[in-house]
């Protein structure tokens, strides 16, 4: 995964972790939902990668081994 995906998971988290605050502290139900969710969305998209990136690293494995 680039950096650039990592820092904007990370900023969309922060994002929702701030949303959910502003509803805890608001009593916005709505808002805190929204919060919980971009956390989730973020959460997710970092799941994503990490099997993107083994799969990566599974084949170039393979690909040395191919190679001998």
């Amino acid at each position: 995964m680039s950096l650039g995906d990592r820092i904007g998971n990370k900023a969309e988290d922060l994002g929702g972790k701030a949303k959910e605050a502003t509803g805890n502290v608001t009593g916005d139900e709505k808002l805190q939902a929204e919060g919980k969710t971009d956390q989730a969305k973020a959460g997710l998209k970092d799941a994503v990668e990490d099997v993107k990136d083994a799969v990566g690293d599974a084949a170039d494995k393979l690909k040395g081994v191919f190679k001998k």
